[in-house]
C-alpha cells in the first residue's frame, strides 16, 4: 500500500501596497574632519582633554606659552596709547598753525609742516592699530579651541614640546560626528529611475535634495538610520557608469563612525497589488531563485520567480507568480517537485499549526 500524500503548508501570496527602494551601498564620512595645528611658536603649556574624548564647540584644547603673546599684546597696545596721544598733539599743533595763519602770524611753509606732522601722526596710529589687532590673533592662537562639536584623536605632542617653530605643527585631530555623511554610487539606470519617478511626483532638483534615504549597518537588521539626500554630483562619470550621490543623517547617539561600510535604499514610488510571501519559502540554485507552488493537480512545481525587497518577513515577489498560486511555505523538504502532497491552505502571515 502506497503511503498517503506528504502534508505541506501553503499558503496564497498576500497583496498590498509597498515601497519601492533603490538599494546602493556606501560609506559613511565626517561633515568635517579638521588638523589641529599650532600657529605661533612657543613651549605647549597643556593639554585639556582626554585622547578620544567628545567636546564642545570653543573648548580649549592646547596652550601654548600664553605670557610671552599676552607681554606682546600689551606692548602694542601701549604703543598705539602713544600714536593716540602724538595724533592729539599733532591735530592741536594744526588747529594753532592753522589759526596763525589766517592772521598772517606764521607762514604757510609752518603750516604745512604742521599739516605733515598731523599726517604722519594718523598713519602711525593706524600702524599701531594693526600691530594691536595682529597682536591679538597671535595671543588668541595660543590657546587652540575646538572649532566644532566633535570626537578628539590622540594628542601628537607633549606637554614642553617646542610647536610652530619653522612650519604649523599638527596637535590632533578633531571630527564632527553629528551630523554625519553617507556617500554611495547610484548607476545609470538607476539615475534614470529615480528621475522618472520625480517627474512623475511633479518634483524638481531641488525636492530630489529632500528625498529620504535609510541606511543600515551590516550588523543591524533593517535600516535604523533615516536621513535625505544632501548632494549630487551634476554629471555621470564616464569612467564607470555611475552618479555620486551623497545623504546626511542625524547621528546624536554617535553610533555611527566615518569609515563604516553601509546598506543604502532611497525610496522610489509605491508598487500597488504587490505579491509577497515568507522569505523562508524561497530557495536558490545556480539558476537563481525559485518557489514551490502546488497545482490544481497537488502536484509539487517549482517556480522561477523574481525577487524584490524584503518587508518584514516577507520578501516581493516581482514576476513569475500569480495572485491564485498555492506557494508551499512550510513541511518545504517533503515538496518534491513532480510528487503530490497534501496541502494544507494556511493564511501567510499568521500563526500556523505546523504539518505533520
Amino acid at each position: 500500500m502506497a503511503p498517503p500524500p506528504a502534508k505541506v503548508d501553503v499558503g496564497l501570496p498576500v497583496q498590498r501596497t509597498v515601497t519601492r527602494y533603490l538599494m546602493a551601498t556606501g560609506n559613511t564620512a565626517p561633515v568635517n574632519n579638521v588638523d589641529l595645528v599650532a600657529r605661533v611658536q612657543g613651549f605647549l603649556q597643556s593639554i585639556s582633554y582626554q585622547d578620544g574624548a567628545f567636546v564642545k564647540q570653543g573648548t580649549t584644547l592646547f596652550t601654548i606659552e600664553p605670557e610671552t603673546y599676552k607681554l606682546k599684546l600689551e606692548q602694542a597696545q601701549a604703543a598705539e596709547a602713544g600714536a593716540q596721544a602724538s595724533l592729539r598733539q599733532a591735530e592741536s599743533d594744526f588747529k594753532r598753525q592753522s589759526d596763525l595763519v589766517s592772521r598772517q602770524v606764521v607762514s604757510q611753509a609752518t603750516l604745512e609742516q604742521s599739516t605733515s606732522s598731523r599726517d604722519n601722526a594718523q598713519a602711525n596710529l593706524q600702524q599701531a592699530q594693526v600691530n594691536t589687532k595682529i597682536a591679538e590673533v597671535n595671543y588668541s592662537y595660543t590657546n587652540v579651541t575646538a572649532p566644532f562639536d566633535g570626537i578628539v584623536s590622540a594628542r601628537l605632542v607633549s606637554i614642553g614640546e617646542l610647536v610652530g617653530a619653522s612650519s604649523p605643527t599638527q596637535l590632533a585631530t578633531i571630527v564632527q560626528l553629528n551630523p554625519i555623511y553617507v556617500n554611495f554610487n547610484v548607476n545609470e539606470q538607476d539615475v534614470l529611475r529615480i528621475r522618472a519617478a520625480a517627474a512623475e511626483k511633479g518634483l524638481t532638483p531641488k525636492d530630489l535634495k529632500e528625498t529620504p534615504i535609510e541606511v543600515g549597518l551590516q550588523t543591524e537588521n533593517g535600516f535604523a538610520h533615516q536621513g535625505k539626500l544632501d548632494y549630487a554630483a551634476p554629471t555621470v562619470n564616464q569612467s564607470t557608469g555611475t552618479l555620486a550621490v551623497r545623504g546626511v543623517l542625524s547621528n546624536t547617539d554617535r553610533v555611527l563612525l566615518p569609515g563604516y561600510f553601509v546598506r543604502v535604499r532611497v525610496p522610489l514610488d509605491q508598487q500597488k497589488d504587490a505579491l509577497l510571501i515568507p522569505d523562508v519559502a524561497l530557495g536558490s540554485d545556480q539558476a537563481g531563485r525559485y518557489v514551490l507552488v502546488v497545482n490544481n493537480e497537488n502536484i509539487v512545481e517549482q517556480r522561477k520567480v523574481q525577487t524584490g525587497p524584503l518587508e518584514g518577513e516577507l520578501r516581493v515577489i516581482e514576476s513569475g507568480l500569480k495572485p491564485d498560486d498555492r506557494v508551499v511555505i512550510a513541511g518545504l523538504l517533503r515538496a518534491i517537485p513532480g510528487q503530490k502532497v497534501d496541502p494544507q491552505l494556511q493564511k501567510i502571515g499568521q500563526p500556523r499549526a505546523s504539518a505533520n
